[in-house]
C-alpha cells in the first residue's frame, strides 16, 4: 500500500490567514503554480507505474482544481478522477472566514480554549468539528483504501492522516507546518511518512 498526499494549491483565504474549512475557495495564481509543480514532481516520482494508481480528491473546488492541474502536467485525462466527502476539509463552524486575530476580538476565552486543547476542540456552530472528528473520517477513508493512491486533500486532513499513521502526539499533529508545494509519501502498512 503506498499513499501520496498532496494539499491543495494556495488560495486567497490561505494568503490572508483565514479559517477556510469547508467554505469553496478557489485557487489563486499561486496555488495554480503550485499545484502544476506536484504535478511535475508526481510525474517523475511514479513514471510508467502511474497506471496502478487511485486518484482521489475532496470535492471541493480548491482539491478538484488541483487534481485536475496536477493530472494535466502528469500528462493525464485531468477529469478521470473520483471525488470522496470524507476527504472534505474540518469545519470550523461559525469561525470560518475570520482570522485568528479577529476571533481573538470576539471571542478571546474560547481562543484560549482552542490554544489549550487544539485537537478537540470543537469551534462554535453547528457544523463545527474539531480534528479529533475529523480523524475518525479520515480512519474510515484510510481503511477503505485497495490499492496505490494518490491524494489531494486539505491541511486538517493531512494532520489526521501524521496522527494515525505517523504516531504524532495530539499537539504536534495540530501544529504541524502542512506544504501546499510538496508530496507526502505515505506508506500506511509501515508507519512510514515523509514530505518529497
Amino acid at each position: 500500500m503506498l499513499l501520496y498526499v498532496i494539499r491543495h494549491g494556495q488560495t486567497d483565504w490561505n494568503a490572508e490567514g483565514r479559517l477556510q474549512g469547508q467554505k469553496d475557495i478557489p485557487l489563486n495564481d499561486t496555488g495554480r503554480l503550485q499545484a502544476t509543480g506536484n504535478g511535475e514532481a508526481l510525474k517523475e516520482l511514479l513514471g510508467d507505474d502511474v497506471a496502478g494508481f487511485d486518484f482521489v480528491a475532496s470535492p471541493l473546488s480548491r482539491t478538484r482544481e488541483t487534481m485536475e492541474r496536477l493530472r494535466t502536467a502528469m500528462g493525464l485525462d485531468p477529469l478521470a478522477y473520483r471525488t470522496d466527502d470524507r476527504l472534505v476539509e474540518v469545519s470550523f463552524g461559525d469561525w470560518e472566514g475570520q482570522t485568528l486575530a479577529e476571533v481573538k476580538k470576539l471571542e478571546p476565552e474560547l481562543l484560549k480554549e482552542r490554544k489549550r486543547q487544539k485537537w478537540s476542540f470543537i469551534p462554535p456552530g453547528q457544523t463545527a468539528e474539531s480534528y479529533e472528528i475529523l480523524s475518525w473520517r479520515i480512519g474510515a477513508w484510510m481503511q477503505s483504501l485497495t490499492g496505490p493512491t494518490v491524494a489531494v486533500a486539505h491541511g486538517g486532513v493531512i494532520r489526521s492522516i501524521f496522527r494515525l499513521i505517523g504516531g504524532v502526539g495530539k499537539e504536534e499533529a495540530s501544529s504541524i507546518a502542512i506544504h501546499q508545494d510538496r508530496i507526502l509519501k505515505v506508506e500506511p502498512l509501515a508507519g512510514r511518512m515523509e514530505w518529497l
